[in-house]
């Protein structure tokens, strides 16, 4: 375990006290596979539908999106760092997340995953180039790509992150800080998280499937041994440090898009942009505050269309020697500091469309029961 000392006293490291309650009791999940089919390198975009182009454009911007491409049906975009688009939204009759694509690191990965799952591989479009993509769908019935592209997207110029006096360490004199109101600009796509009814066959399948690898689960108070309800994913690239969690998933009587998160400079820029966004009507769902999972710094706000988006900053990286932590599900446990998790956030404020998803998770077949649900509750309310 590690542990790190601080005035010649030994003290814990944030893995210990916050990361996680305690390890994997024997017989919990290990939190990987032991023979996946491929190792995905990280998220390539998401997709959806929406049935004004125009509208999500000017959030998209507003946001701080850059514009990777536009037609009359779709619209591609990017961040500041060279690679693959975040997003694509397809003109559509009704707004609705379709699904993930994961980058594959080699070419040879889509032909091996395509034998293993009885798929094909087959030609794909995105900005910056042609590339190949094979189609899967997950247990809660997600369609996952996962994509091969030659030629990435060039970077853009970045908004550089402020010089800050620390203590004693004075790096800037005579030059007052005036970070400018303007939007938070996007750097990358770092993570989705999805609800689903399925949670444990969902893991199970993106951990044997896409070779992804878990950093830390959380379980219902007093219901541990039925195992966890949420995790957090990563990708498994070895030695080198990976996004903390790249996908997470909780159990919940919906099957859907939770929120997708994306990388900005500093808390200067999600402070700045932030208020860019509440200047033009936009609302925010949470923040702005530090994340315990992960150790982001976040805010969250709602598109046009109720999706809703985090700029987040600062976020952990884990290699792959780092084991999965476990601690128990709450509201309060969800940051180390900021506002308290708003009812929006959470999804706790009832409406028809929960009431209907709720009777449906209870007569129908999969993980969700009584049990589970009041535990849920308990969870959102502690």
């Amino acid at each position: 375990m590690s542990e790190t000392r601080v005035n010649g006293a030994e003290a814990s490291t944030a893995h210990q006290d916050l990361h996680s309650a305690q390890g994997a009791l024997r017989g919990e999940h290990s939190g990987r596979s032991r023979n996946p089919v491929i190792k995905v390198a990280d998220l390539a975009w998401l997709e959806f539908e929406k049935p004004d182009l125009e509208r999500a454009e000017v959030f998209a911007r507003h946001f701080g999106f850059g514009i990777a491409a536009r037609t009359e049906r779709e619209l591609w975009l990017r961040g500041t760092f060279a690679g693959p688009p975040c997003m694509v939204i397809r003109k559509g009759r009704t707004s609705r997340f379709i699904g993930p694509a994961f980058r594959a690191a080699e070419r040879g990965d889509l032909d091996r995953l395509a034998r293993a799952t009885g798929s094909s591989v087959r030609d794909a479009d995105a900005p910056g180039g042609r590339g190949k993509v094979v189609d899967l769908l997950d247990p809660s019935g997600f369609p996952v790509r996962v994509v091969h592209c030659g030629e990435q997207l060039p970077a853009l110029p970045e908004q550089r992150p402020l010089l800050l006096n620390v203590g004693t360490d004075h790096r800037r004199a005579n030059s007052p800080q005036r970070p400018p109101r303007e939007p938070s600009r996007i750097q990358r796509l770092g993570h989705v998280v999805l609800e689903t009814r399925v949670f444990g066959r969902a893991l199970d399948w993106y951990l044997d499937t896409l070779g992804m690898i878990v950093s830390d689960f959380l379980f219902l108070d007093g219901q541990r041994d039925r195992g966890p309800t949420m995790a957090f994913i990563r990708c498994d690239l070895g030695g080198v440090p990976a996004d903390h969690h790249t996908l997470a998933m909780h159990l919940g009587p919906g099957t859907g898009y939770v929120h997708s998160a994306y990388q900005v400079t500093d808390l200067d820029s999600i402070a700045a942009g932030g208020e860019y966004l509440k200047e033009r009507g936009y609302k925010r769902s949470w923040g702005i505050g530090r994340h315990i999972q992960g150790s982001q710094l976040f805010d969250y706000w709602r598109d046009p269309d109720r999706f809703m988006l985090e700029h987040f900053a600062d976020g952990d990286l884990f290699s792959c020697g780092v084991e999965p932590g476990w601690a128990p599900m709450s509201s309060s446990g969800l940051a180390q500091w900021g506002p308290p998790a708003t009812r929006d956030f959470l999804g706790s404020s009832p409406s028809p469309q929960r009431v209907r998803e709720v009777i449906a998770a209870l007569r129908g077949d999969n993980e969700l029961d009584r049990a589970r649900l009041f535990g849920l509750l308990k969870a959102a309310n502690s």
